[in-house]
């Protein structure tokens, strides 16, 4: 017994705390700072300018709107459940934080002589573990809808769940034809497999478009914004929050929306790889070598975040009836053909055809 706890890699242990406290923050700044490219964005294709009185160009917007919502009344109605209430916009924020865990953020840094790798738990389910945890951020918008004993809050819930479902169907679909092609589920192996080879948008352009459009409905995003159709529903499932309760919902939208566009880099666009570029003749760079990876990350993650926005503010609100026709009668079957082509490739190949 003691000889295991002396075994403890103290290092491992301050490495992984040191990298989940960076990955949590940068996060949250991102995060933060998607509203004000949001607005800005907006501000662009309506031709007006967007928030421009906090500090230079606007820039200190996002700070003045958390110090607004730390400001606020905290209110939790007489008839609501009180556990349920505080737990529902808790639960949404960790289910959003919690998927970063699995995502290789870059190569393997040298701190002190020793290696260290830009990724909190190198599982080999991390697909699995990314669907898991992005299940649970339904439950919070549930019991957020449920436990405030409103109507409208209730409707938009249920509204929440059942898209959610509906999405998660083909968005899996089309990634077990993925994963017909890397043979892992791996996010660390899906990416060095990229690099030694062809980005998987190119294998699999019909699967990516299914994940594109399933990732806007679990997020919430326009045009698939039905849980908090303001003018059907006053402000969706969290009408009874305020302070930093209806923060915590706000943020964890955004902090999905740049998951997923992490999640979508990672397995189409081969992750932190850089293009045109070979990452094993310039080894010798070390560590400039690894912030460079870490940053055309990043340029591709701001890609698909401002695609999220430029939808948004682009395509209309599909109608209930429209959004399931949509998953239901168009993107699986989609995804169904998807799987059976690619199979018939995987096949084909096996038996000793060029492909």
């Amino acid at each position: 017994m003691h000889s295991a706890l002396l075994a403890i890699d103290l290092f491992l242990v301050i490495e992984k705390l040191v990298l989940i406290i960076a990955i949590v923050s940068i996060s949250l700044v991102i995060a933060m700072y998607e509203t004000y490219a949001e607005r800005k964005v907006a501000a662009f294709i309506q031709d007006r300018k967007g928030p421009n009185r906090a500090g230079p160009f606007g820039i200190l917007q996002p700070l003045a709107d958390g110090l607004k919502l730390f400001m606020k009344e905290e209110i939790i109605p007489n008839t609501s459940n009180r556990l349920l209430f505080i737990l529902g916009p808790c639960l949404a924020m960790m289910a959003a934080m919690m998927t970063s865990a699995v995502i290789p953020w870059g190569g393997t840094l040298n701190v002190f002589g020793r290696p260290v790798t830009l990724q909190i738990a190198d599982i080999n389910i991390g697909i699995l573990y990314v669907f898991g945890v992005v299940s649970m951020g339904v439950y919070g918008i549930m019991i957020g809808g449920w436990a405030s004993n409103n109507k409208f809050s209730l409707m938009a819930a249920l509204r929440g769940a059942s898209q959610v479902i509906s999405y998660e169907l083909p968005m899996g679909l089309s990634l077990i034809a993925l994963l017909m092609l890397t043979g892992s589920l791996k996010m660390s192996e899906i990416v060095a497999q990229q690099m030694d080879g062809w980005w998987n948008i190119i294998y699999q352009p019909l699967g990516f478009f299914i994940f594109l459009v399933c990732a806007f409905a679990e997020c919430n995003r326009t045009p698939f914004d039905l849980p908090e159709a303001e003018n059907e529903l006053n402000f969706g499932y969290h009408q009874e929050y305020s302070s930093m309760k209806l923060g915590f919902y706000l943020f964890a939208e955004y902090i999905n929306m740049f998951i997923s566009s992490v999640v979508m880099a990672t397995l189409f666009f081969g992750g932190y790889d850089v293009p045109f570029f070979n990452d094993a003749a310039h080894a010798d760079w070390g560590n400039w070598l690894v912030a460079l990876q870490g940053a055309v990350l990043l340029i591709k993650v701001c890609f698909f975040i401002f695609l999220f926005m430029w939808v948004r503010w682009t395509i209309p609100r599909f109608r209930y009836d429209q959004l399931m026709n949509l998953g239901w009668k168009g993107l699986i079957p989609l995804s169904l053909f998807n799987m059976v082509v690619t199979a018939a490739f995987v096949l084909w190949k096996s038996n000793g055809y060029k492909f």
